[in-house]
């Protein structure tokens, strides 16, 4: 182990600026925290430093759906990030964005210093290119017909049906999810960072136990196959900064967006004096632990420690690599409210509920997690308030009962000297990222706690004439015991702890507390520190889940892939419920019309039986001439949200079968409906 005291820097993953933080997020932020927590309450200089991921198409679509620039959406999502993070007690010693002067400066100048070294390459490529938005299309804009197993609609990068790996423009029958229109291809001269060249370097880092062996070998398997250069720019339009020296060039948001790491280090180190190249330059003896999930691994653990040697920075110390977050077992779900936004989390449950389960469960392995909600009660009112809690509850009122001091004559020394030597133990599990040995290790020593209450029943003994002074040994040696577990679980519970220093009226607990005990020391009267969690609050958290389904859908479909939750979109069922939520009504087109600028949209004019009539943009021009559909009756989902569009807004949908183009046909009722009816 390094000198002590160390010097840490610390990082989560950046979230993406566009959507609301979900469970998955809170996974690696309190893991981190808990981490960081530790740490800092072992006396080691330790920075935890995060921001928002504020670049990229997806957020300059989202703002210019919402009619907003991306600066004032980015600005609103970081004000609920911090919100929703602090919620949940995250404690960051600065929390700052990607949409900075100092990201952009440090950019600059990663950029330029990999140019003049001759890491970046020029090539010409062919790309997607979307004629309708006038944008060329990354990945994740893309979908199509699977150029393997035929299934459609497929992502532009790879299959979910048979899991195969291709490129966008091997689909079959694409299209642009911006705007449906068919991109073409055009060639384009991009920039790449000649990732190749640092193949033994890479192959030298991972074999310096920087990362789990099973991440290693993942890593690996690139290197292996054979590493490719890295696309670093992307064109406009985009939202993000541009290139020094290229015109109309940006920088491709996993360029910069791991280099908030350092922007947002430098933010705290200019405010609080610290010299930027002592953590930064090459060879420094800080520490850099990232702590990321397993769908980045590869842009942490390949691309951005090349790209920092290659600019004269040092790696990465360690990655602390996390699995995917499951709810009962299965992929967050919208459909089954297990999709669960932190903010609505926290209008229902205590945040160190969670905060406890997931340390309970966590290890250093990148093994999926499961947040199972029975479980998840059972074990938070059994330990927290069962076992921890239980002991102050039981023993504070009969130390005021007798003169509200403990006594430095402990009944049973050599059980709080079993709890004393323990603290090493916890703090290397602490250490090596295994939460879930430690907490079971802290929940033996409260069932010890416990045992030894109920073996001398204080409150038996509070009877007897003359028994005072053992009541009070007897509590004392109790509340020790208790000082100590709350010690132990202060990284994961810093709420908790703090009652608890309250409570006993001593300063904020050190680890280096666990050597000293309280002796002739006067306390506070309990009150209660911890609420058991009833199922109707799983109920109405569920409830509450479901009925955000909107936002969360918005959030998945415009956020890059390692940004977005596991979620089972097309959950083959659903239930009842589900469908009546659908409101289904005949229209009746009462004009239709070409629409400027688009290559496949209609404007649609429709009567629903209301006052007044709807306006909808439908993809079906490749199909139908506008003058054939005018006095048509058809079937529109009434309570889809409007929709801004370049073109308008649209306030629905109108229903179709076929694949689209011109294989596409208007589904329309029998005659004698009307428009309004709703269709069931």
């Amino acid at each position: 182990m390094a000198q002590s005291p160390r010097t840490l820097l610390v990082t989560s993953a950046l979230p993406y600026a566009n959507g609301p933080i979900h469970l998955g997020h809170m996974l690696e932020h309190i893991q981190t925290d808990i981490w960081v927590r530790f740490q800092k309450m072992r006396g080691e200089h330790c920075l935890y430093l995060c921001a928002d991921d504020a670049h990229g198409a997806a957020i300059m679509l989202k703002a210019e759906e919402q009619g907003i620039t991306p600066e004032a959406l980015i600005t609103a999502v970081k004000a609920d990030h911090e919100r929703d993070f602090a919620g949940f007690l995250i404690e960051y010693d600065n929390y700052y964005s990607t949409h900075s002067d100092e990201n952009r400066e440090l950019s600059e100048t990663v950029f330029t210093r990999l140019e003049q070294a001759g890491y970046i390459l020029q090539k010409e490529i062919s790309q997607l290119y979307d004629p309708v938005k006038g944008m060329f299309l990354a990945d994740r804009f893309v979908r199509g017909t699977c150029p393997k197993c035929q299934a459609e609609n497929q992502n532009g990068d790879n299959c979910e049906v048979c899991g195969a790996t291709y490129l966008p423009s091997e689909l079959k029958d694409p299209y642009s999810t911006v705007s449906g229109a068919a991109p073409v291809q055009k060639q384009n001269t991009q920039l790449f960072f000649d990732l190749p060249r640092f193949e033994q370097l890479l192959s030298d880092w991972l074999a310096s136990g920087a990362v789990h062996e099973s991440v290693a070998n993942k890593l690996r398997e690139w290197i292996d196959a054979g590493l490719q250069p890295w696309d670093i720019s992307r064109e406009a339009p985009y939202f993000g900064f541009q290139i020094p020296g290229w015109p109309n060039k940006y920088f491709y948001v996993w360029m910069d967006a791991p280099i908030g790491y350092m922007a947002s280090f430098k933010h705290y180190a200019d405010q609080h004096g610290l010299d930027f190249e002592q953590f930064w330059a090459a060879g420094s003896q800080v520490e850099l632990h990232h702590f990321i999930g397993k769908d980045i691994v590869n842009f942490h653990g390949l691309f951005w420690p090349a790209m920092l040697h290659g600019a004269g920075f040092r790696m990465p110390t360690r990655l602390h690599v996390h699995g995917f977050v499951t709810v009962n077992g299965a992929k967050m779900s919208k459909s089954r409210g297990t999709f669960i936004k932190a903010s609505t989390y926290l209008n229902h449950l205590d945040p160190e509920y969670l905060r406890y389960y997931f340390a309970a469960k966590l290890s250093k392995g990148v093994e999926d997690f499961d947040l199972n909600l029975d479980d998840f009660v059972q074990r938070v009112n059994a330990d927290l308030v069962g076992k921890v809690v239980n002991i102050a509850s039981r023993t504070g009122n009969f130390v005021h009962k007798f003169g509200g001091r403990l006594t430095a004559d402990l009944h049973q020394p050599e059980l709080v000297a079993e709890l004393q030597a323990a603290a090493a133990r916890i703090a290397d599990h602490y250490e090596q990222g295994e939460f879930g040995k430690a907490i079971r290790d802290i929940m033996a020593l409260a069932d010890k706690a416990n045992q030894y209450i109920q073996d001398q029943a204080p409150w038996s003994l509070a009877k007897q004439d003359g028994a005072e002074q053992q009541v009070l040994a007897v509590c004392s040696t109790a509340l020790n015991l208790f000082r100590l577990l709350a010690l132990y679980l202060k990284p994961v519970l810093p709420a908790l702890a703090q009652k608890a220093e309250a409570f006993l009226n001593i300063a904020p607990l050190t680890w280096a507390d666990a050597n000293t005990l309280l002796g002739d020391h006067a306390i506070e009267r309990f009150s209660n520190m911890m609420a058991r969690i009833d199922s109707k609050q799983i109920d109405a958290l569920l409830a509450a889940s479901r009925e955000d389904v909107p936002e969360a859908a918005a959030a998945a479909e415009q956020a890059p892939k390692s940004a977005q939750p596991d979620t089972d979109e097309a959950d083959q069922h659903i239930s009842i419920d589900d469908f009546l939520k659908v409101q289904l009504r005949v229209a009746r087109i009462v004009n239709a019309e070409a629409v400027e600028g688009a290559d496949k949209l209609l404007r649609l004019t429709l009567d629903v039986g209301e006052p007044h009539t709807r306006n909808v943009f439908a993809g079906i021009k490749a199909k139908y001439a506008p003058e054939d559909l005018v006095g048509r009756l058809t079937v529109m989902v009434a309570n889809l949200a409007p929709r801004k569009m370049k073109f308008g807004l649209s306030e629905g949908m109108v229903l179709a079968a076929g694949p689209g183009g011109s294989d596409l046909f208007l589904l329309s009722p029998d005659d004698g409906a009307q428009p309004g009816m709703e269709v069931r």
